[in-house]
């Protein structure tokens, strides 16, 4: 979906201060002659300047951005000491009685029956002390390495709902960045605001050229009262940092992520930019709607945006009185998630209800883009990874994730945390990976990382906020709903289809156990993967067969050959046992059945329903794959596996035609390592008389 860009029924005065300090710099203009003006008009040829979009002109008249500088904030806060301390001395009397009573409780042995008391007291105090600290306590929700668990449970409830400011400020505002008063701006705005949150409040308004739209206005002196507590707050980290050894995280650097991710959202011209920049990444996805950004009427701090009517999909009943497949839009939010933390790596960090919408014509649509983060490359492919570890119960190989995503610094000692992620994920794995709770398990690894040296980097605290909140939805409208078991198809898609070194390596290390080939793992990707809803079979095929004739692919030809050879070798034993047991009868000599090796027999089934399985998907066409054949046979590499095939048959049968002729011993099943022992004979011919 493409975010449309709506032109004003008139032309509007701005007036700013980018504006003001343009009209500043004009200079007076000397009276010229008409017909000089005709003549350098003449000689001059004039280039047109490129028209400019409504967003850069909104870019432009916003002025400078408000941008996080810790340098800066704290030159400007040691000229203001009374400022500081008559906000520290608030701030700290505050935090003092509460720790007074957390350590009362300790004195009295009440610590475990008060502690959840003690962290709804602690989010109601976080929600009284304003803007800065709410979205502090948010983001603490996420920080597992920093907060015991019971009190993460609380701050996950912390909303942003603050009382409104007055409508005379927030038109002010308008006026002030749009150049004119709101009615003279807009056809229709509400008398009040519809919601108010800690940065700012909405109004739902229509423009002259009749569209409904929701129209956001940024509270009063809002970047002069966050950046004093972060101040603050930095301040007291660096201290606390500093003087507890028992802290391990890099407080300061913390706060600095939270300030820059405070100072973003205040910028609503940068929350525009997010939300144009995730319709162009993900608005093409089936039922997913972004709604549009009106760039004549959005500057720093008013955000005018496309109305969405919907309803949360936490309200059950409004839903199924609209006759919406909640599910199905869970469903579907999963699927853009995984996108965007796994594939492009840009995703909404704050997917909470009311910023998901379903809308009457059964689309999920997306709200509010100020809070948005990224997911590096490597970082991307490390989740997968991980994934795959978690598959395989390869929890030595999980724990060096942890150190390649940058929660373990590379020195740590991996000993005694091996066997705590092995018991958390033991426990809660069960049957298989799709049927975990994602809640239940972040509980567990939470306290994990509390316990040992883990330091949550800010990409991952955000992933869990957004997973879990993503669970949450789920589960309120299928309480059985499963959050990993609709994912494992994208990831078993990715797995397959993803030419990405690490990801070959990852694959290559779920099929493959002590050199061994495992069947069941490919034939579950397969089924999985087929479910994806962009899954390409015979993209797939192709990749598949790229990676295969190239250097890396060595490793799996060799495979293939000798699976090929174990293959074809009991084939065509069983086909010569039936021969002579045929011969036999004919000669009246007995003979016994053929003996096939359980392992080779049960390969012989997993190769049928693989091809069965690839029969069965979507875009799949056999003779497309028969047209391969010719260009396959020519390359060297297939000529090569053709000579190892050929080579291990033949030392096959040369050992099958010295065991029954030669040797009289009857043979057991093939050994999976094609070496035969001494056995017995096979035939039994009549004794002489």
């Amino acid at each position: 979906m493409d975010v449309k860009t709506v032109s004003p029924a008139s032309p509007l005065t701005y007036s700013n201060s980018g504006t003001h300090a343009a009209l500043g710099n004009l200079k007076e203009v000397e009276t010229v002659p008409l017909q000089a003006v005709q003549v350098e008009l003449e000689t001059v040829a004039v280039t047109p300047e490129p028209l400019k979009s409504a967003r850069d002109i909104a870019y432009e008249l916003a002025g400078d951005a408000v941008r996080y500088d810790p340098v800066a904030i704290a030159a400007l806060y040691r000229n203001r000491p009374l400022q500081v301390w008559g906000r520290l001395s608030s701030v700290l009397w505050t935090f003092f009685s509460f720790a007074l009573s957390v350590w009362w409780d300790g004195k009295r042995g009440k610590t475990a029956s008060n502690e959840k008391r003690r962290a709804a007291r602690l989010r109601e105090i976080l929600s009284q002390l304003g803007p800065a600290f709410i979205k502090i306590g948010q983001a603490l929700s996420t920080r597992p390495d920093l907060v015991p668990p019971a009190y993460l449970e609380e701050l996950t409830t912390l909303q942003d709902q603050l009382p409104a400011f007055p409508n005379e400020v927030a038109y002010q505002f308008i006026q002030e960045e749009l150049g004119a008063h709101p009615k003279d701006i807009y056809a229709e705005i509400t008398p009040d605001p519809i919601a108010a949150a800690s940065l700012g409040q909405v109004y739902k308004g229509k423009l002259k050229t009749g569209e409904t739209v929701a129209i956001k206005v940024q509270r009063p002196d809002l970047a002069e009262n966050i950046g004093l507590d972060i101040y603050i707050l930095r301040r007291v980290a660096v201290w606390a940092q500093n003087n507890f050894k028992i802290i391990r995280s890099d407080l300061a650097s913390i706060m600095d992520e939270l300030g820059e991710r405070i100072y973003e959202e205040m910028d609503y011209t940068h929350e525009g930019q997010n939300a144009e920049r995730f319709a162009q990444l993900y608005g093409h996805i089936k039922d997913i709607y972004v709604p549009s950004i009106y760039w004549e009427y959005t500057r720093r701090r008013v955000l005018t945006m496309e109305w969405i009517t919907g309803v949360k999909l936490t309200n059950l009943e409004a839903v199924k009185a609209q006759g919406i497949d909640a599910p199905y839009l869970i469903e579907v939010g999963v699927q853009c998630s995984l996108r965007q933390l796994l594939e492009h790596g840009f995703f909404h960090a704050d997917p909470h209800p009311g910023n998901l919408l379903a809308t009457p014509d059964g689309q999920l649509a997306y709200l509010d883009f100020g809070m948005m983060s990224e997911v590096k490359p490597y970082q991307r492919y490390g989740l997968l990874e991980a994934v795959v570890h978690l598959v395989n119960r390869d929890f030595e190989g999980l724990a060096k994730d942890y150190v390649k995503l940058e929660f373990l610094t590379p020195d740590t000692d991996l000993t005694p945390i091996i066997p705590a992620l092995a018991s958390v994920f033991n426990n809660a794995l069960g049957a298989s990976v799709a049927e975990l709770n994602f809640k239940s398990i972040t509980d567990e690894l939470s306290a994990v990382m509390y316990e040992y040296p883990f330091r949550v980097p800010a990409y991952y605290a955000l992933i869990i906020r957004s997973l879990v909140t993503l669970e949450g939805i789920a589960i309120n409208v299928d309480p059985e709903f499963k959050v990993l078991s609709k994912a494992y198809p994208y990831v078993a898609k990715r797995l397959l289809s993803d030419p990405a070194p690490e990801l070959r390596a990852s694959l290559q290390d779920l099929l493959f156990k002590q050199g061994e080939f495992r069947w069941n793992r490919l034939e579950n990707l397969l089924k999985n993967a087929r479910e994806s809803d962009d899954y390409d079979v015979s993209k797939i095929l192709n990749q598949a067969l790229e990676y295969l004739f190239s250097e890396r692919g060595d490793f799996i030809r060799d495979r293939i050959v000798l699976e090929l050879v174990k293959s074809l070798d009991t084939l065509s034993s069983n086909a010569f046992a039936n021969a002579k047991a045929v011969v036999g009868e004919w000669f009246g000599v007995k003979a016994n059945q053929p003996v096939v090796s359980p392992t080779e027999q049960k390969n012989l089934e997993h190769i049928k329903r693989i091809w069965d399985i690839l029969q069965s998907t979507p875009g799949f066409d056999t003779m497309k794959v028969l047209q391969l054949l010719p260009q396959l046979l020519v390359k060297p590499e297939v000529q090569n596996m053709g000579q190892k095939v050929v080579g291990g048959l033949a030392q096959r049968a040369v050992a099958r035609v010295i065991r029954e002729f030669l040797l009289s011993q009857e043979p057991a099943a093939i050994p999976e390592n094609g070496s035969y022992p001494k056995t017995s004979p096979q035939l039994s011919l009549p004794a002489a008389k």
